[in-house]
């Protein structure tokens, strides 16, 4: 081999690689900080365990049964990209010294050498299976949540040829070796489909056989130089990025917001809050924007997208990373080494997520607003916060911190939000609740349960109560959530419980506040819970709550002001009570049970087999799922992120509607929720396809009051 040659190769390829990737570092560097990201000891194992297992270990790849082919496949070609690593290393190696081999260590007639000869063709055939399994995708299936254009089918091609020029390498390189020795060429284990090809080669002169492996080994070193080059300007960069990625995603609940510090003075002092500029985002966002594959499993899955609204997870990244690269030289200048330029640069006409109006094109960089001039406003406030695109994405993608940012930016700095939502925020700031209806109402909702026995009890009175139930605003006002909140009562008494209730003691937790992006309003509300749950004592009690968003603020936000509680929610408080014996169902509830998760349950907290028991626990209940769209998986009901309290964006169908056929076509009589929004999501849907006289919807707390026998005493020992 020609050791001019490869240095020649080596020289440019790498200059050119260092070149682009000081680039993309230093407009990576562009991005504001990201406190999240704390590298402390107690992390740095945790971090490493997500790299092993999602990143290098392919985790989620073949997760899900819908994508397990292409997530089989893709393993097969990162086993290849890892593999060949020591082959490519060992080829750069012989451009110098043909007889280069590891210092013996991967020599022909050493065991080594051997088994990993015979791992690497058997990979790297794998290989090609995977690949032909994409272009199979991209020729004839084209799903529609995969963008198609002749970058994948060419990197696809690199990829092939790279195998496949290996084993011509091998091939001739064993034929004149075996050749030298005086041996005809013959088929050996170590080097299965090499050799099998140096076989057909038997009537080739040396000279030909020389062409050839000279044509293999420089086609598969050199590629592996220029692929490395294209990988910062295609989607394939994740081949580098997402291990970074994947190390440095935020370690806090998943349910937690990042949080916002000194509102009031980053208003005075006109500091920026939320996202409006590209470079707002915080690095690791950014890193995210370099990160996405395109696979569309975030978008496919996407409760938005998949009923026709504006919002597709995966083209909000894209038109945002599209956005920070169009304005590299903004902000680097030509060379990349002068820093920062005068904000002149124009931002180019590109196609823009969610059509946005025409005029928003052709702005100088230092207007440009990413509302709306990157993206259409309708693209943000159609998420409904569910997770579902974090819980696809393979490689830890985040999308639903940069939404809720950008819709803080618009709330809190341009006061432009719809309009459904002043009513809400009106209410919450008013009356502590988004119904706006009056505060001494709380505690309503148990009326008449005295004559039943239940004696409720508010914990201004009762600061010795073992447990707190924390109601909340949807069962202190919804009719039909108060159904809930009574039955939660009665099972709770029932079992010999010593709980108490806040009362009006109690506002809302503020989860619609934050989530629609009015971070101030969830402060307020926030710091002044927080402030009446510490004076009651209640960092020391158990907080039970029936609602996942109440659950999810209460348990994940409110440590960031000073109130650490241990809260649970009612579907795990209840299924512990059933297996400690302290609650027995008894009375038989004949019915087809289907169960729908709510995302701030199920996706946020991992909540998903507690509910599930308790109904399992109910004699006469036989449990149901959707063929696909369960736990994990689980389709949203429609009123997450704040859309409860605001009108629908436009589509092709309502979200509830879609979720509640996904249910229906389980052929269940009953639909068990553990959520009041859910509930109210699902029995308007019910509603709507006149089903409400062969179809119930009921919480889990509801079903389990009816198997209980209220007339038969207790056994109350084990409830300590």
């Amino acid at each position: 081999m020609n050791p001019i040659a490869m240095t020649v190769i080596f020289v440019v390829t790498l200059g050119a690689f260092a070149w682009s990737a000081v680039r993309r570092w230093r407009l990576l560097m562009v991005a504001a900080p990201d406190r999240r990201i704390a590298l402390d000891g107690d992390s740095l194992a945790e971090r490493v365990r997500q790299v092993l297992v999602i990143a290098l270990g392919q985790e989620k790849m073949p997760k899900n049964e819908r994508y397990r082919l292409e997530g089989i496949a893709h393993i097969f070609i990162f086993a290849g990209f890892n593999v060949l690593l020591l082959n490519t290393l060992l080829l750069w190696g012989r451009a110098y010294d043909r007889d280069f081999d590891f210092f013996g260590l991967l020599a022909d007639g050493f065991v080594v050498g051997q088994l990993y000869s015979f791992a690497k063709e058997i990979i790297a055939a794998l290989t090609v299976v995977g690949s032909l399994v994409f272009l199979y995708d991209r020729i004839t299936k084209r799903y529609p949540r995969m963008t198609f254009g002749a970058e994948g089918m060419i990197i696809l091609g690199i990829i092939i040829t790279m195998m496949l020029s290996d084993f011509l390498y091998v091939a001739g390189r064993h034929v004149i070796e075996t050749r030298a020795l005086g041996e005809a060429p013959h088929w050996t284990w170590h080097e299965p489909i090499g050799s099998a090809i140096g076989l057909a080669f038997g009537g080739l002169s040396n000279s030909t056989v020389s062409v050839l492996e000279h044509a293999g080994f420089w086609w598969h070193a050199s590629w592996v130089l220029i692929f490395l080059n294209l990988l910062p300007y295609s989607k394939h960069f994740h081949i580098i990025t997402s291990m970074f990625n994947v190390f440095f995603q935020p370690l806090e609940a998943r349910g937690k917001l990042p949080d916002v510090d000194d509102i009031e003075g980053k208003i005075e002092r006109e500091e920026p809050i939320g996202v409006g500029k590209i470079e707002h985002l915080t690095w690791k966002m950014a890193l995210d924007l370099y990160t996405c594959t395109e696979c569309g499993r975030c978008s496919d899955n996407c409760p938005a997208f998949t009923t026709g609204k504006k919002l597709s997870p995966k083209h909000l990244t894209l038109a945002l990373r599209d956005h920070l690269y169009d304005l590299e030289e903004h902000f680097l200048g030509n060379a990349g080494i002068e820093g920062p330029k005068a904000a002149n640069a124009v931002a180019p006409e590109k196609h823009v997520h969610g059509d946005p109006p025409p005029d928003a094109y052709h702005r100088k960089a230092e207007h440009v607003d990413l509302l709306p001039d990157i993206v259409n406003p309708e693209v943000i406030w159609a998420c409904t916060t569910c997770r579902a695109c974090e819980e696809q994405c393979p490689v830890q993608i985040s999308y639903v911190d940069k939404i809720v940012e950008m819709r803080r930016h618009e709330i809190m700095i341009k006061n432009d939000f719809p309009a459904d939502f002043q009513k809400a925020f009106r209410g919450m700031e008013t009356n502590g609740n988004p119904w706006n209806l009056p505060a001494m109402d709380r505690g309503n909702w148990a009326t008449g349960l005295d004559k039943e026995g239940v004696e409720v009890r508010f914990l201004a009175d009762h600061l010795e109560a073992d447990v707190v139930y924390w109601v909340g605003c949807a069962a202190e006002y919804d009719d039909r959530a108060k159904k809930v909140a009574r039955s939660v009562a009665k099972l709770l008494d029932h079992a010999g419980v010593d709980w108490a209730v806040m009362g009006s003691d109690a506002t809302c937790t503020g989860d619609p506040a934050r989530r629609a992006g009015n971070e101030f309003l969830f402060q307020t509300l926030a710091q002044a819970n927080v402030e009446t749950l510490n004076g009651m004592g209640v960092d020391k009690k158990v907080v039970i709550t029936a609602c996942p968003h109440c659950f999810n603020t209460l348990k994940n936000e409110y440590p960031s002001f000073g109130g650490k509680y241990d809260v649970v929610h009612h579907a795990d408080y209840l299924n512990g009570l059933i297996a400690r014996g302290v609650l027995k169902p008894t009375k038989s509830v004949e019915a087809k049970v289907t169960y729908h998760d709510s995302c701030y349950l199920g996706r946020y907290n991992d909540v998903y087999e507690s509910p599930r028991k308790v109904l399992e626990a109910i004699p006469g209940v036989t449990l149901v799922e959707p063929a696909y769209w369960n736990k994990a998986k689980g389709l949203c009901c429609g009123a997450g992120g704040a859309q409860m309290w605001k009108e629908e964006e436009h589509g092709k169908e309502r979200v509830n509607k879609k979720r509640t056929l996904q249910l229906l076509d389980t052929g269940a009589t009953k639909i068990a929720t553990g959520c009041p929004f859910c509930m109210t999501m699902i029995s308007d849907g019910i509603a709507g396809e006149e089903k409400t006289d062969t179809v119930e919807n009921l919480d889990i707390a509801e079903l389990l009051d009816r198997s209980i026998d209220y007339s038969r005493a207790v056994e109350r020992d084990a409830a300590e």
